[in-house]
C-alpha cells in the first residue's frame, strides 16, 4: 500500500511492520522484490542479530535504490541495527568494511556480521550523520570550517591505508590508478548510450590532455590508496570524542587518494560558497606533508586529481542491481554522462 509520501507498507512482510521508501526511483528493481531472496536475507539477519544477543522488536524501514537495499532494524536497546545488500558489482563493500575495521578501527564502524560473497552486511548504528547536524543549524551558524577536521582525519586514514592498496584491490575494489584512467575513459565513453555526438567529439578532443594529466598525477610522488569517491555529508557520522567515522564504501576505488576531495569540496561550496575551497584543500593536505613532496607539488596533485575524479564518479553508476530483460531503465548512463562532461571543467583551486 503506497502512502502520499511515496513510501509503502510491504504486505509480504506483514509479520513485522515494514515501510518501504523508494526515493526518486519508484520503478527501480532490487532483489527485495523477490520473496525467496527476502526470506533468505531476513533469516541471515536474524542469525546475525542472535549471535550478538539481539532480536528484532519493532518495525523495519526499507530504503530501496538501484544500488542498494538498506533496512533499518528495530532491536531491543537504545539504537537500531542496519542491514545492507549491494549489487554483485559492489559486493566488495562488505569485505572492505570488515577489513577496514581491522586496519583503521578508529575511523569506521565494526560490522556485526558480513557475508562477503553476497555483499551483505549487518552494522550497528553510528548516530547522526554530519548532514543531520548541519541541517539543525541556522544558515549563518554553520562554521565555514565544518569540513576541515573531517578531511584531516579522512586524509590521515587514507595515508595509513597506502600499504594496503594491493590488498584492497584484491578484495574486489575496482582499480582506477592514474595510468589506467585513459583506458577507463575510453570504456566509459564507448558504453554510454546517452552521450551526444557533440559530447563524444568534445571528449575525444580532450583525451590527449587527459592522458597527460594522468601521467603527471601518477608521477606526483603520492602513493595510491583507498578513494571513497562519494564522501558527502551523509557518508560520515558526527564526531564522537572528536573522531569522525566514515562509511558507505559502495563507490570506492583504488587510485590516487586526492580524487576523494572532489565530492566533499563541492558539498561545502554549495553550502558556504567558493571561498571555503582553499582552506579545505589545505586542511586535507596537512596529513600528506612530510612525504618528500613539496606543498606546491601537493597542490598541483590535488588540482589534477580533482580534474580526473569525475571518471570515478562516472564508473560508479554502473554498480546497480541487474534489471530483468524488459524491466524499467535506470538513470545510470545519464548520471555517468554528466560526470564525463565535468572532465572539461577546470578545477576551482
Amino acid at each position: 500500500m503506497r502512502g502520499d509520501d511515496g513510501t509503502t507498507t510491504d504486505e509480504a512482510t506483514a509479520d513485522v511492520p515494514t515501510t518501504v521508501d523508494r526515493g526518486r526511483f519508484p520503478d527501480a528493481v532490487s532483489p527485495w522484490e523477490d520473496p525467496a531472496w527476502r526470506a533468505e536475507a531476513l533469516a541471515w539477519v536474524t542469525e546475525g542479530l542472535s549471535a550478538h544477543g539481539l532480536r528484532e522488536t519493532g518495525p523495519r524501514t526499507v530504503r530501496l535504490r538501484p544500488w542498494s537495499v538498506l533496512v533499518r532494524l528495530t532491536v531491543a536497546g537504545p539504537t537500531p541495527v542496519w542491514f545492507k545488500a549491494v549489487p554483485p558489482t559492489a559486493a566488495f563493500e562488505a569485505g572492505l568494511s570488515e577489513a577496514l575495521a581491522r586496519w583503521v578501527p578508529e575511523r569506521v564502524l565494526t560490522p556485526l556480521a558480513v557475508e562477503a560473497p553476497r555483499g551483505w552486511m549487518l552494522t550497528p548504528d553510528g548516530g547522526p550523520v554530519l548532514w543531520d547536524v548541519l541541517e539543525g543549524l541556522e544558515g549563518d551558524a554553520v562554521d565555514l570550517r565544518y569540513w576541515e577536521e573531517p578531511l584531516r582525519q579522512y586524509a590521515a586514514m587514507q595515508r595509513a591505508l597506502t600499504p594496503y592498496a594491493d590488498a584492497i584491490e584484491a578484495l574486489g575494489v575496482p582499480a582506477a590508478r592514474p595510468r589506467a584512467l585513459p583506458a577507463l575513459f575510453d570504456r566509459l565513453i564507448a558504453e554510454n548510450a546517452v552521450l551526444t555526438r557533440e559530447d563524444r567529439a568534445a571528449l575525444e578532443a580532450l583525451r590527449p590532455r587527459m592522458a597527460d594529466w594522468c601521467e603527471e598525477l601518477a608521477s606526483s610522488g603520492v602513493a595510491d590508496s583507498l578513494d571513497h569517491a562519494d564522501l558527502h555529508e551523509k557518508q560520515l557520522f558526527a564526531p564522537v570524542g572528536g573522531r569522525y567515522a566514515f562509511f558507505d564504501w559502495g563507490d570506492a576505488l583504488v587510485g590516487h587518494p586526492f580524487s576523494s576531495l572532489l565530492v566533499p569540496a563541492l558539498a561545502a561550496r554549495e553550502r558556504c560558497g567558493p571561498g571555503v575551497l582553499p582552506r579545505l584543500r589545505d586542511a586535507y593536505l596537512e596529513p600528506w606533508t612530510g612525504g618528500g613532496v613539496t606543498t606546491a607539488g601537493l597542490r598541483r596533485a590535488v588540482s589534477l586529481a580533482w580534474r580526473l575524479a569525475p571518471l570515478g564518479r562516472a564508473t560508479s553508476w554502473g554498480r546497480m542491481f541487474p534489471v530483468p530483460q524488459g524491466g524499467p531503465a535506470v538513470a545510470g548512463d545519464a548520471e555517468a554522462a554528466h560526470w564525463l562532461r565535468e572532465l572539461a571543467v577546470a578545477p576551482p583551486l
